[in-house]
């Protein structure tokens, strides 16, 4: 079985302490629904910069990387389809699936 991100990007926050806490909930029933394939449940991305040969700016793209999960999977396929009823879809956003390549150390 090989390891795939799930990378979150865009996406709308909810509008209240309670529509969050609601979302959050699905998330960790879908999180707890794929059992041992979750590797990474979650990984929030906070106060992303942007780097370039020309200098260090603010990440301002609101369609930027959000956060991500790792899962393993025996084929793309069967990743995407976890991801299909990730709730994150539900806020607007979009999931890019890659599978991960191991680096020999």
């Amino acid at each position: 079985m090989a390891n795939y991100m799930i990378a979150y990007h865009g996406g709308t926050p909810p509008e209240s302490p309670e529509a969050g806490a609601q979302h959050r909930a699905k998330w960790k029933s879908w999180i707890e629904g794929l059992g041992d394939a979750v590797v990474n449940s979650g990984t929030p991305l906070m106060g992303t910069k942007v780097l370039t040969a020309n200098g260090v700016q603010d990440n301002v793209d609101p369609d930027g990387m959000k956060g991500f999960a790792v899962v393993k999977a025996d084929t793309i396929e069967a990743a995407l389809e976890m991801a299909k009823s990730d709730p994150f879809l539900e806020i607007g956003g979009s999931i890019r699936v890659s599978q991960m390549m191991e680096m020999p150390s």
